[in-house]
């Protein structure tokens, strides 16, 4: 019999159970990292409770236990045999030079014994200036609080990171999304034995997916609605984002109809669920919170209808991020109006979907007119005539010109002859 026990959760906040339970699984996860590690690292957990996210405590502590790993099982650095028993004593002998070997020359590809394999393991730039944040926020923090003589970190090596390129950004054109909604509405495109999974959640999919390209939602954000999330009566929904704020969003009609739709007319009757998917909105057939992998094949599946590509090369509901973006500044809102709708931290981010609208100066240009007149039709002959007029008004000046000049310079010469005298 498994030892193992549920997690329950005494919710006493304003937050749904869902959003609360997420989190604290977070925190768990975090908790069991910090167990397998050294205890002189203690201040450094309490550290990390205050000044990141649980998902970056979490990723951080992943990262630092892969170090440790290899300082004991790699490096040659120490006579210990596990992590647990790691002294401050043997990362005083860490020098920057074997961090840069370890992100340099391990991390890259290294390799792991699995029972009969031997499995291969890479890492891309993106990974590895992950893993150097961790282990810089980490020295750093020992340095700080004195466990450490010397901070180290100035000697990592830099990781240089693909800048990122308007062109490379993956979304899908106006016409494409509507391509997409009248799939997912009339079921064209999909196989016999997809249509019968869409006749029986056809109206969720298309909730899902306008509530995606309307709002550019994270997957997670997407998933973890409830029904209580959403208030018809004063036009709006809630939403939960990184670390954790609670942002309020208008809903638009569209997004109001299908949503509402899909309550009443597919989503299962609460009486008909378990409690703790009652208030869920978005459920699969065997009646649960729709998973996040579920939800990437759905959006996989329907944009590789309307981009008529197979399915392995459909978007993820990332790009549909992306296509929301760009729709609505090719729709002519501002970057930071678009910006705060997608809870973007820098302008430059947004600034990227910006660079999709084609011919941006044109547009600027015919759209700012200072003169209300409409340009007069003129013809070859009024061009010629015009030229003729040129001609004669360029030879009265130039005669004008020649008579001015005749008599400023008799004047100076007048001027010049009294001086004499």
């Amino acid at each position: 019999m498994s030892d193992k026990k549920e997690l329950k959760i005494s919710n006493k906040s304003d937050k749904p159970d869902n959003i609360v339970l997420r989190d604290h699984l977070l925190i768990e996860k975090a908790i069991k990292y910090e167990k397998r590690l050294p205890s002189f690292m203690k201040d450094y957990f309490v550290y990390l409770k205050g000044s990141v996210a649980v998902s970056t405590r979490a990723a951080y502590l992943e990262d630092i236990i892969f170090f440790c790993d290899y300082i004991v099982s790699e490096s040659g650095l120490t006579d210990k045999d596990d992590i647990k028993d790691l002294t401050i004593e043997d990362f005083k002998n860490i020098k920057s030079r074997d961090i840069n070997l370890f992100l340099g020359d391990f991390c890259p590809r290294y390799y792991k014994e699995r029972e009969d394999h031997t499995f291969v393991y890479e890492n891309n730039n993106r990974a590895l200036a992950r893993k150097k944040s961790s282990l810089s926020t980490l020295f750093k923090f020992l340095y700080r609080n004195e466990q450490l003589p010397t901070n180290i970190t100035d000697g990592f090596n830099p990781i240089k990171l693909p800048k990122p390129q308007p062109d490379a950004i993956k979304r899908l054109d106006i016409d494409e999304v509507m391509i997409m909604l009248e799939a997912v509405e009339s079921g064209e495109g999909l196989t016999d034995k997809e249509k019968v999974y869409w006749e029986k959640t056809k109206l969720r999919d298309k909730a899902i997916l306008a509530l995606f390209v309307t709002y550019g939602l994270r997957l997670n954000e997407l998933r973890e609605l409830n029904i209580s999330s959403f208030n018809f009566s004063r036009g709006e929904f809630k939403i939960y984002r990184k670390r954790g704020k609670e942002v309020l969003m208008p809903i638009n009609k569209t997004c109001e109809t299908v949503v509402i739709d899909y309550i009443n007319c597919e989503r299962p009757k609460s009486d008909d669920l378990d409690e703790e998917v009652k208030d869920a909105l978005f459920l699969s057939l065997q009646k649960k919170r729709l998973t996040s992998r579920a939800i990437r094949q759905l959006v996989k599946k329907y944009t590789s209808i309307c981009m008529n590509t197979s399915r392995d090369k459909g978007y993820s509901p990332h790009k549909l991020r992306a296509t929301a973006a760009t729709s609505l500044i090719q729709s002519g809102f501002s970057i930071y109006d678009v910006k705060a709708l997608l809870d973007h931290d820098n302008v430059t981010t947004t600034q990227l979907y910006a660079a999709h609208k084609k011919n941006i100066k044109r547009d600027i240009v015919n759209n700012f007119e200072w003169l209300d007149e409409e340009p007069q039709d003129i013809t070859l002959e009024d061009i010629q005539v015009d030229n003729d007029l040129g001609h004669i008004g360029n030879s009265l000046d130039d005669e004008a010109y020649d008579k001015s000049y005749d008599q400023d310079n008799s004047n100076q010469d007048n001027s010049d002859k009294d001086k004499s005298e």
